[in-house]
C-alpha cells in the first residue's frame, strides 16, 4: 500500500521525536519510523541507562569509603546486581515508554514499526508500506563497531549494548578501548566488585585529549585498582578454558591478560547498511555515514542526515542540536549552522571531565599567540571539602582577542562546571567577563575567576 506524508522520519533517537513535534505543529503530515527501541542509543544502551549504572557504582563507592567521612556501616559493602539492573531498567523503561506514548499520541503524527528502506529518493519501504513525501530526515544512529581482532569468532564477547543485560559481576572484566565508553564501564564494575583490566592500542588513554588530561585520568583509575595496560597494537583473542585470553603483542614474548569476561568499547559505526541508500542516491563516506552539508543536507534534495548517522557528532547534544539547525532553517528562516557549534563533551568517570572547544594540542598546532592558566582540584576548596581533590581545571584564551579558545575541567562535577565557560564562549565574550564575575562560594565554579586571573602565555 502506498500513503503519502508531508515528512518522513526514520528513527526515534534524540533528533527524530522533537523533529516530527516541530513538523506536525506546522501542519504537516508525519510518518515516523522505528525498527526496535523508541528512543534510540541514549535510552536504552547510552547515556540513561549507564548513567543510572554509574550513580548505583558510585553510591557503592562511596559507601566503602564511608569511614573516611566519619560514618560507620557495619559489615562489608556488597552489591545486588540484579537489583542495579532492575533499578536501570526501570528508569530506561519510564524513558523509552515516554516517546513512544509521545509520538503514537502526536496530531498528524503515524507511527510504524519496522525496517526502513528506501526505494527511491523519496520513498521508503517499511514492511508491505510504501510511505511518500517531499522531506525525508534519517536519524538511525550507530552501534558498535568490531574490530577485526584475530581469534575474535571464538570467544564471546560483550558491547556498550549487550552489557545493559548483565545482571551479574564479572569475576575479571577484559575492557578492550581506553577512551570514553571504555572507561566509563571500567570503573563502574571495579566499584561494582569486578577485577577490570584496561586494554588499549595507543601509547595512552583518552588519545583525543590532552596529555595532562590522559596522565591524570589514569591515575584515577589506577588509584582504584584498575588495571590499564597500553601500547597493545598487535590483539590478538581466545579462549582459555572458560575464560578468555587477550593478546597485547606481536611475537613470542607477548604480553597476554586472561579474564572471565571482555567487553570490546572499540568505537562505533552508523546504521546506514541496511537502508537501501544507493536506490536514492544518498552518499556516503568510506564509514558509511551520510554526507551531508553545514545544513544537514544529504546530496539529494529533500533529504536530511541528523545524529549519530552523519559523523557530525557522536553525542546526544549534537543530535538535539542537529534537529534545532533543521527546524530553524525549515521552519523558522533562521540560517543556523553545524559549523556554528563548540565541541563540547563530558567522560562520566567520577570525578568527572567536562571538555569544550580547543585542546592544548590544537592550541599549540594552531600556531596563535595564547595564555593558559591551570588550577589542580587539591586547591579547590569544594572539592577538598567533598574528599575529592583529584584532577585539575585548565582554560586556553586567545591573547589578542581574550576570547576563550578551550578548557578541561577534571574533578568533581567538571562535567556542570565546564557550562559557565562554554557560555562565554558562544557569547564570543573576553574572557574578562568570567574573570570579574562573583561566583558562589563555596563552589567549585568560583575558582574559574580565580584561575583567568592567573593566565600565563602558552610556551
Amino acid at each position: 500500500m502506498r500513503k503519502k506524508y508531508d515528512a518522513v522520519v526514520i528513527g526515534t533517537g534524540q533528533a527524530g521525536p522533537s523533529l516530527a513535534a516541530r513538523l506536525s505543529k506546522a501542519e504537516m503530515t508525519v510518518a515516523i519510523v522505528e525498527r526496535k527501541m523508541f528512543g534510540g542509543t541514549c535510552v536504552n544502551t547510552g547515556c540513561i541507562p549507564t548513567k543510572a549504572l554509574v550513580a548505583s557504582a558510585r553510591a557503592a563507592y562511596i559507601a566503602r569509603r564511608g569511614g573516611d567521612y566519619g560514618v560507620k556501616i557495619g559489615g562489608p559493602v556488597t552489591v545486588d546486581m540484579k537489583q542495579v539492573k532492575e533499578r536501570k531498567d526501570t528508569i530506561v523503561r519510564h524513558s523509552r515508554e515516554g516517546v513512544e506514548n509521545w509520538l503514537k499520541k502526536m496530531e498528524r503524527c503515524t507511527v510504524y514499526q519496522g525496517h526502513a528502506r528506501f526505494e527511491a529518493a523519496r520513498t521508503v519501504r517499511v514492511d508491505d508500506e510504501l510511505l511518500e513525501a517531499e522531506k525525508v530526515f534519517i536519524n538511525v544512529g550507530a552501534r558498535a563497531a568490531t574490530p577485526p581482532l584475530p581469534g575474535l569468532e571464538q570467544v564471546q564477547y560483550l558491547t556498550n549494548s549487550s552489557m545493559m543485560e548483565i545482571d551479574f559481576l564479572p569475576r575479571h572484566l577484559i575492557v578492550i578501548g581506553g577512551s570514553y565508553v571504555g572507561l566509563e564501564f571500567a570503573q563502574m564494575y571495579r566499584r561494582f566488585g569486578s577485577e577490570v583490566t584496561v586494554v588499549e592500542k595507543d601509547r595512552r588513554l583518552i588519545p583525543r585529549d590532552d596529555e595532562d588530561v590522559s596522565r591524570e585520568v589514569q591515575q584515577i583509575l589506577e588509584s582504584e585498582s584498575v588495571r590499564v595496560l597500553l601500547n597493545a597494537e598487535c590483539m590478538a583473542v581466545g579462549q582459555r578454558g572458560a575464560d578468555v585470553a587477550v593478546k597485547l603483542d606481536c611475537g613470542q614474548e607477548s604480553r597476554e591478560v586472561v579474564g572471565s569476561h571482555l567487553l570490546l568499547a572499540v568505537g562505533r559505526r552508523p546504521n546506514t547498511d541496511e537502508l537501501g541508500l544507493e536506490a536514492a542516491g544518498i552518499a556516503v563516506d568510506s564509514g558509511g555515514y551520510i554526507i551531508v552539508d553545514d545544513q544537514l543536507r544529504t546530496n539529494v534534495p529533500g533529504v536530511w542526515a541528523l545524529g549519530d548517522c552523519n559523523g557530525k557528532g557522536a553525542f546526544t547534544h549534537t543530535s538535539y542540536n542537529d534537529y534545532e539547525i533543521v527546524a530553524a532553517n525549515l521552519l523558522d528562516n533562521d540560517p543556523r549552522r553545524v559549523s556554528d557549534r563548540i565541541p563540547a563533551y563530558a567522560l562520566y568517570i567520577d570525578p568527572a571531565l567536562g571538555r569544550a572547544g580547543m585542546t592544548e594540542a590544537e592550541v599549540r598546532q594552531s600556531g596563535r599567540k595564547a595564555l593558559i592558566g591551570k588550577r589542580s582540584m587539591d586547591r579547590v576548596s569544594r572539592a577538598v571539602e567533598k574528599g575529592q581533590a583529584q584532577g585539575f581545571m585548565k582554560v586556553l584564551v586567545d591573547a589578542d582577542s581574550k576570547q576563550i579558545l578551550g578548557a578541561a575541567i577534571l574533578g568533581v562535577e567538571g562535567d556542570e562546571v565546564i557550562h559557565s565557560l562554554l557560555d562565554a564562549m558562544y557569547a564570543k565574550a573576553p574572557y574578562t567577563v568570567v574573570q570579574r564575575a562573583v561566583h558562589i562560594h563555596p563552589t567549585v565554579s568560583e575558582l574559574i575567576p580565580t584561575m583567568l586571573g592567573e593566565l600565563k602565555p602558552l610556551e
